[in-house]
Formats: C-alpha cells, sequence, structure tokens
C-alpha cells in the first residue's frame, strides 16, 4: 500500500487541545490543496477532551486513541500507539508540533519508523513531484535549509506560533473515530510526579519582559519579574543566563527556546543575536534598553534607550506603579 494522505499529531494540555494542533492543520490544508490528497488528525490521550473543533478545523477524520493512561507523558507509551497506528494507516507526511513533548516524541517516532525527522521547520512546501520539502533556518539563522526525506512517512516538525491557525467552519462534518490504545501499559517506567517551575505560559503572554547577560546575578532577576509583575506580563531570559543556571529553560526566548508573540516585547540587556531574535521578533512592539549603542537589537526595536537597566528598570518601575497595568 502506498503512503497517502496528512496526518497531524494533535495534542493536549489539561484536558484541553493545544492549540498548536490547529496551526498544524492550517499548515495542512495548505499542503493537501497541492497534493489532493486527505488530512487526518490523532489525539492521543485520556477521556473527556472534546475534538470536535479538529473537524471544524479542517481535519477529514480525526482518530481518537483513548485512555487514561495518556493523562501522564509518558513517551514510550505515546510513541508506541502512534507508530503502530501510522504503520496501520500509513500517511505520506505526519506534523508534529515542536512543543516540549512533541521534540521529545518525534524523534522516537521517526527513529521506530527507521524515515527521516526535520525538526524545527519555519516552512513546509511540495516541490514539482508532490514531495515534502522541509524548510527550516541553519549556521545560526544565517541560511534555510531545504530538506527533503526520501523515506516515508515524511515527519517534521513546527514551532508553536510559526503558522496561522486554520480557520473554523462550525457547519463542518463531525468524523471521529474512537480506538482502544494498541498498548495500554508499560511496567519499565511510571510517571511518579510532573515539575514545572512556570507560573505562567511565555508562549501565551501579551507582555513579555525579558532578561538577558546584563544581569549580574540571580537576585536582581526580581527587578525583571517585578517589571513584568507591573505591567501584568511574564518574565522571560536569554539562553546566556539559562545556561548560567540563572533561571529554567521555561522561560528562555530564542530558536532552542520558546517563540513569542505577546503585543509588548521588552529587552534588558539583550544583545539581539540571530538566536534570540528568531523567537521574538514577530512581537507587536518591540522595546530594547541596552547600554551599547550598537547592540543588533536596537535594528528591530521600535523603541529603544540606551542606557543601564540597573538604572532604567528600577525608575521604569517606579514611574509605571503610578499607572494602570497595561491590558
Amino acid at each position: 500500500m502506498d503512503n497517502v494522505g496528512i496526518l497531524v499529531l494533535a495534542e493536549h494540555k489539561n484536558g484541553s487541545i493545544h492549540k498548536i494542533s490547529y496551526e498544524l492543520l492550517g499548515k495542512a490544508k495548505e499542503l493537501a490543496n497541492e497534493l489532493n490528497e486527505p488530512i487526518s488528525c490523532l489525539m492521543v490521550g485520556p477521556a473527556g477532551i472534546d475534538l470536535k473543533e479538529l473537524n471544524q478545523r479542517g481535519a477529514e477524520t480525526v482518530y481518537y486513541i483513548k485512555s487514561d493512561v495518556f493523562s501522564n507523558p509518558e513517551e514510550y507509551l505515546y510513541k508506541k500507539n502512534i507508530v503502530d497506528f501510522i504503520n496501520e494507516h500509513k500517511p505520506k507526511i505526519v506534523l508534529v508540533g515542536a512543543t516540549n513533548f512533541g521534540r521529545s516524541l518525534a524523534p522516537r517516532i521517526a527513529a521506530a519508523l527507521k524515515t527521516g525527522l526535520t525538526a524545527d521547520c519555519t516552512d513546509l512546501k511540495i516541490d514539482e513531484d508532490g514531495n515534502l520539502i522541509q524548510i527550516r533556518p541553519a549556521f545560526s539563522d544565517n541560511i534555510l535549509a531545504h530538506i527533503k526525506t526520501v523515506t516515508y512517512p515524511q515527519i517534521a516538525t513546527i514551532r508553536y506560533k510559526e503558522f496561522t491557525e486554520a480557520e473554523r467552519d462550525v457547519d463542518a462534518k463531525i468524523n471521529i473515530v474512537e480506538m482502544k490504545p494498541y498498548m495500554d501499559s508499560y511496567p519499565q517506567s511510571e510517571v511518579l510526579r510532573i515539575f514545572s517551575d512556570e507560573k505562567d505560559d511565555i508562549t501565551e503572554a501579551q507582555i513579555v519582559v525579558a532578561a538577558g547577560r546584563a544581569i549580574r546575578k540571580k537576585e536582581d532577576l526580581k527587578m525583571i519579574q517585578d517589571l513584568a509583575d507591573t505591567l501584568g506580563g511574564v518574565m522571560g531570559a536569554s539562553r546566556a543566563l539559562v545556561d548560567a543556571g540563572m533561571v529554567s529553560s521555561a522561560f528562555q526566548v530564542g530558536y532552542s527556546g520558546n517563540r513569542v508573540k505577546p503585543k509588548v516585547y521588552i529587552a534588558c540587556g539583550i544583545s539581539g543575536a540571530p538566536q534570540h531574535l528568531a523567537g521574538m521578533k514577530e512581537s507587536g512592539t518591540i522595546i530594547a534598553i541596552n547600554s551599547d549603542p550598537s547592540a543588533p537589537i536596537f535594528s528591530i526595536a521600535d523603541y529603544g534607550y540606551v542606557g543601564d537597566i540597573y538604572e532604567i528598570v528600577p525608575q521604569l518601575i517606579r514611574d509605571l506603579s503610578q499607572e494602570e497595568p497595561w491590558n
């Protein structure tokens, strides 16, 4: 049997569909129009997830491997069920969200299927022969690599907020096929507890105040957090602070961290390396504070202030605390 169709691996979060699933469906619809092939969606998750919107966003068939064993992110169980499903249904293309879980899961799926995987794609196209061309930045964002996988299925992970969500058609036919798990236990491992220091999801924040190398010690991050709190936003950080152990990767903005598109992004002491810009350059309004007037961050900033963040940030907090928080 030849591989046919596009399969979107939907993801759930706190009992609901993760929004990256709708972005994947948006791109899948573009590809399907060129290939003239169907779009299906696979959700592996616990009972109680309302999947109708996946049909309304473009999936002709939604498969639901449903069991409460999928309440926890046990990667082997997810991988085994997804691999068995793909072997049975044989899609041509598989799209996966490059979330923390997706990034861990996709390589396991590709290895089990003995096929290729292109990670963190920024675009996908179909060539004249009907093959998927996977496009991603390479060499520190200096070039865009065009990659064609010669084995099937062709698997790609897509970063969150890279594509526009598929439009919703409330009149779409609802076609959800519930399935029993191919495997529902894996005694070699068990999820005992999930740790997270995220108070807020930085990828959903409308205001992000991010700190860079100008921060001298971990305790100084309090002023960045205070500014974020004053504005009703979320604190972010560059990779340098994550590598220094000052903050966890949950707060990292950049190509190897989180992609954000807030209404307002305030870069405090961030020089503007290409890897960081890749994660925030599409923010609505960018405000840069840096002591170096030649810092690359100023080239994309809507507003810039040359000065010491240790003087400017506390003054901003004092001034803004007299005003209503931004919404």
